[in-house]
């Protein structure tokens, strides 16, 4: 395993630059010509004034274990799959499991790159083929990679480096009187510095002339024994003259071997300045922090009033004139270490507040923001904390008597005035009891974000308490989300077919595509365990286009055995018909196994009216169109009208299983009649999922439904059995009931 990389300087050190250091290259590749490759164009490379460190890898395994060990990897070279195989699990491992947002990743890949989203959504810089990876195009590929790898890490630098200035200003208001200032400023420059807290201030009255009177204010380190000392009266030495010259001079000076003697400017007719002993600066980026520093001493004397602002700006969100999610959960954190009682957390997000902007555009989404947090404002109590802590979401924290999430939803029960229209809003709340033990404010937002996003799944416009069950079953699912990735990674999920057949003459009409988990000690995962994972992470994408094809295989397979039935279903969830591609993937399964559009349907659920409409109609139109059928799937367990089903383009609906069930109790087969009946008054084939025995059969069809599946007619099966199965129906007559 090659050795691991030195621990960098504190990040947002100015002096933390890392001149002796290498650039750490790795190169994750199954063809060892590429490895070969990387070795001729990138050892023993040197560029900008730095070696390259070439790191190798095989296997996705072998780069896991090589990325646990490197902290400051500069450029990552991965080979990645064609589609529908392509896996960005190593990727998503570097960026979102060790943090290494800097690292510059470029893929290589020998057909078209992803998706731009693919692109964006993991910072993917590049994208080359094995020809374009020769040794010298390589050097070119990486030495691009390493420039934006290192202005990326000095651009964070400086950020650091600006964020601890600003932490200075707060340490520094924090002192009550001058000396006790005056000693903070050197630590607090030395901090920034990330040098030993070494250095002097001095004072000294203004227009005295080079010679003129001054005294040490305060000392630190070797220099401690000086305080109190008048200036005239230093030792010769290099601090001595640089305060002297900063002093006189009115700015700041810079040793040539060293030390820094910044200049804080004239208050009250007396001049001051800090040294601190540090190494030479010779990077002119290093010296303009340092006069942001100084700027910031200056305003610390000369302007609190103003420094107060920028706290206020940092704190306070302008759009809507409430405080924002840092200043929140600073408030929450107090709150909870203290472990106050009887005191409440709650998020309200309004609804559907994404659809609204992207509509009526982003000025009318800033105007209902501002509506709704007077609007919430109105119904709170004095002294109640209100903030924004999300884009459109809102932080409530009080007391249990104060606040009350049931009144804080009624508050916009009448329409909000937007550019003096009405217009009506919900919202959906998640909240959490502060515990009597103290806790991390960090903690119980997370807390009620779990509940918030709870409400807004399976309770939307209500309101929703935490509760311990639901942090655990969050990390149930993160659980069962990683175990899906490594199902997926070693292709235990699979494929099984469950026939259909007509009610009246018992021919097979078609099959069902049912996607099956299989865990590695023989386990079956149920589906409505693991799918509802994949759609929330966005692996149903990857994994439904690998579903289209495999099935689209299955059907080849049977059309040129000569005994496939007449079509194949196959179940698409909400995210691939969001996905703009996905009419493109339909459309190149079909064409990759030589099957005409009408081989496939497709089955929807219910679940599809959150998506816009015209989006909705747009593509079943557009896939109708080849041939392909659609049928709406589990119908009446959602969100379906009659004008829905009108509207929409389809061609068959299908009874869920728990009202067919209901067919063999008294007065149950209410549902499923009614549902046949309207079917057919809307000219759409009705099928019946569930069908376990004879008897539902045969009440099923005399209701008139027209086709049905379950384990009376066949159980799901696996491609060899279903061939096996197939053959033997070719053989012998239709079924009956």
């Amino acid at each position: 395993m090659p050795r691991p990389a030195p621990a960098p300087a504190w990040p947002g050190a100015i002096l933390a630059a890392m001149p002796t250091r290498d650039w750490r290259v790795l190169v994750v590749d199954s063809d060892e010509d590429v490895h070969a490759a990387a070795q001729a164009g990138l050892q023993g490379l040197v560029l900008f004034g730095r070696p390259v460190a070439l790191l190798q890898a095989r296997t996705e395994a072998e780069a896991r274990a090589v990325l646990r060990h490197e902290r400051d990897l500069a450029v990552a070279l991965l080979a990645v799959a064609a589609p529908p195989d392509t896996d960005f699990g190593l990727v998503e491992f570097l960026r979102d499991g060790l943090g290494l947002h800097h690292t510059r990743i470029v893929l290589r890949t020998e057909l078209q790159g992803p998706a731009l989203q693919t692109l964006l959504r993991y910072d993917i810089g590049d994208c080359r083929s094995k020809a374009e990876l020769a040794p010298a195009r390589l050097q070119a590929t990486v030495a691009a990679a390493l420039r934006a790898y290192e202005q990326l890490c000095n651009t964070e630098a400086s950020r650091r480096s600006l964020e601890r200035i600003v932490q200075s200003g707060a340490a520094l208001l924090e002192q009550t009187n001058l000396h006790a200032f005056a000693g903070a400023v050197i630590a607090q420059l030395a901090a920034v510095l990330d040098v030993p807290g070494e250095g002097l201030v001095a004072l000294r009255e203004a227009g005295a002339g080079a010679a003129g009177t001054g005294q040490v204010l305060a000392a630190a380190g070797r220099f401690a024994g000086l305080q109190g000392q008048p200036l005239q009266a230093l030792p010769a030495s290099r601090a001595a003259q640089l305060l002297r010259r900063a002093l006189v001079q009115g700015g700041n000076v810079y040793g040539e071997q060293g030390g820094v003697a910044l200049y804080m400017g004239r208050r009250d007719g007396q001049d001051m300045a800090v040294y601190v002993q540090a190494p030479r600066l010779r990077s002119t980026a290093d010296r303009q922090l340092l006069d942001v520093f100084c700027t910031n001493l200056r305003t610390l004397r000369h302007n609190r009033g103003l420094l107060e602002r920028l706290h206020q700006s940092a704190y306070f969100d302008t759009l809507v004139g409430l405080p924002n999610r840092a200043h929140f959960i600073e408030k929450v954190d107090a709150c909870a270490r203290l472990g106050a009682r009887h005191h409440i957390l709650a998020l309200l997000d309004i609804d559907d507040f994404s659809a609204a902007n992207d509509v009526m555009g982003h000025r009318f989404g800033d105007r209902l923001l501002a509506a709704v947090a007077r609007r919430l404002a109105e119904a709170l109590a004095p002294g109640v904390l209100l903030a924004r802590v999300g884009p459109d979401t809102f932080g409530v924290l009080g007391s249990t008597e104060q606040v009350m999430p049931q009144r804080l939803l009624e508050c916009v029960r009448e329409p909000l005035l937007v550019d003096g229209v009405p217009h009506k809003v919900t919202l959906t709340c998640g909240h959490v009891l502060l515990p009597h033990a103290a806790q991390a404010g960090a903690d119980l937002v997370k807390d009620a974000t779990i509940a918030l996003k709870r409400a807004k799944r399976d309770h939307r416009g209500q309101d929703l308490r935490y509760a311990e069950q639901m942090g655990a079953e969050a990390r149930d699912r993160a659980l069962l989300l990683s175990e899906l990735r490594t199902a997926i990674d070693h292709a235990r999920l699979y494929l099984v077919y469950q026939p259909q057949r007509d009610l009246r003459t018992g021919a097979l009409v078609g099959l069902e595509a049912l996607l099956r988990w299989r865990t590695e000690d023989g386990r079956i995962v149920p589906p409505d365990r693991f799918i509802p994972v994949a759609e929330h992470s966005g692996l149903i994408v990857p994994l439904g286009q690998w579903v289209l094809a495999t099935a689209c295989a299955t059907m080849r397979q049977m059309l040129d055995a000569g005994y496939a039935p007449g079509r194949m279903a196959v179940n698409v969830s909400v995210a691939q018909l969001r996905d703009p591609g996905f009419f493109d993937t339909v459309q190149a399964a079909l064409a990759s196994h030589g099957l005409q559009g009408r081989h496939l349907e497709l089955e929807i659920t219910e679940s599809v009216a959150v998506l816009p409409t015209q989006l909705l109609e747009s593509t079943l139109s557009a896939l109708r169109a080849e041939g392909i059928t659609i049928a709406i799937d589990d119908f009446g367990t959602g969100y379906s009208s009659l004008s829905y089903l009108e509207r929409l383009p389809l061609d068959r609906i299908k009874i869920d299983r728990g009202f067919v069930r209901q067919i063999r109790e008294a007065q149950g087969a209410r549902i499923a009649e009614t549902v046949t009946q309207l079917g057919r008054k809307l000219g759409l084939q009705v099928l019946a999922e569930g069908i376990e025995d004879a008897a539902t059969w045969q009440a099923l069809a005399e209701m008139g439904c027209h086709e049905g599946q379950g384990y009376h007619i066949a159980w799901p099966m696996e491609r060899d059995v279903l061939q096996e199965w197939l053959q033997r129906e070719a053989a012998a007559e239709p079924a009956v009931a």
